[in-house]
């Protein structure tokens, strides 16, 4: 198919008239698409929860472990008694 007989089939499909569309699809588009934003913005609410509880635990394990700290040393012991 060369080019002029693909631009013949385009015009072609495009002067047909347009199909016809069931009055009772538009109800069921708008039931299906408010369905899926509700859940989109519950997952994504659900996400920033996690994330948050996520950063608060990290915190509060950073602030009982202090793991920026060196721990004692255990192989030599303390000096006392001089």
């Amino acid at each position: 198919m060369n080019r002029a007989e693909r631009e013949t089939a385009v015009r072609r499909i495009m002067e047909r008239t347009p199909a016809r569309v069931p009055p009772e699809l538009h109800a069921d588009v708008l039931r299906t698409g408010g369905r899926m934003l509700r859940r989109r913005v519950l997952a994504r609410r659900l996400m920033w929860l996690l994330l948050f509880a996520a950063t608060v635990a990290f915190v509060v394990w950073a602030l009982t472990a202090r793991p920026w700290v060196e721990p004692p040393s255990e192989t030599t012991p303390p000096l006392t008694g001089w």
